[in-house]
């Protein structure tokens, strides 16, 4: 009698160990899904360029040939153009841009031209050279020179944030900065000789306008 409870208990707990087993492979009701976050980078891409000019400053081709770099033989009374443009490229975010113009010698400028008409408060007037210059569009912004008073440097800037462009294929062209250089027909030889060493270099910048309260919070980050 014992033994035949004995394989009776046996044949139960067999029994459960199957029914464990088997209950144990049916799976809970379950899904799955996700999304996929997906980033784009966003830029500010400029280009600054003038019209290709001959030594004397007339065209060389037309004005749609453009070059990084001019060469000029100056002469008193003669103007020479110089327009350089500053295009902001396709696809760019909102941005300020600005043109610096960076005058190296300008202490050989100051004694080609000492006359009071072209200072105020001590500062060449750049605009007594260039012409074609919109103040309205580029805004004198300051003025900043080495401490060995050798480079002189003119900071403009754009008179707006430069919105981007809706159509993502099309750059934005920005007005000339100026237009023209005129050396004037009163200097002599002695004066002419001091604009030998002096250069005249444009350099453009862009930083996005998202994220600051104005264009100065902007340059004081840029700087």
């Amino acid at each position: 009698m014992k033994t035949k409870r004995k394989a009776l208990l046996l044949t139960l707990c067999a029994v459960l160990l199957v029914a464990a087993s088997v209950f144990g492979t049916i799976a809970y009701l379950t899904d799955t899904d996700s999304v996929k976050n997906t980033f784009t980078v966003g830029k500010v891409y400029l280009n600054l360029d003038e019209a290709d000019v001959k030594t004397d400053g007339s065209y060389e081709t037309n004005h749609d040939s453009r070059v990084k770099e001019n060469t000029y033989h100056l002469l008193p009374g003669h103007t020479y153009y110089k327009d350089p443009t500053v295009t902001v490229l396709a696809g760019s975010e909102d941005a300020y841009v600005r043109m610096m113009v960076e005058v190296k010698n300008i202490d050989q400028l100051k004694l080609a031209l000492p006359g009071a008409e072209y200072y105020a408060d001590n500062v060449f007037l750049l605009q007594k050279l260039c012409g074609g210059w919109d103040a309205d569009t580029w805004v004198f912004e300051g003025y900043t020179e080495s401490a060995d008073g050798k480079t002189g440097t003119y900071e403009f800037r754009y008179k707006e944030v430069v919105k981007k462009n809706a159509d993502e294929n099309e750059a934005i062209v920005l007005d000339d900065l100026f237009e023209t250089i005129t050396v004037p027909g009163e200097i002599d030889n002695t004066h002419l000789a001091y604009l030998a060493e002096v250069e005249i270099n444009v350099t453009a910048h862009a930083i996005q306008a998202d994220g600051f309260a104005d264009a100065d919070a902007a340059w004081n980050a840029f700087n």
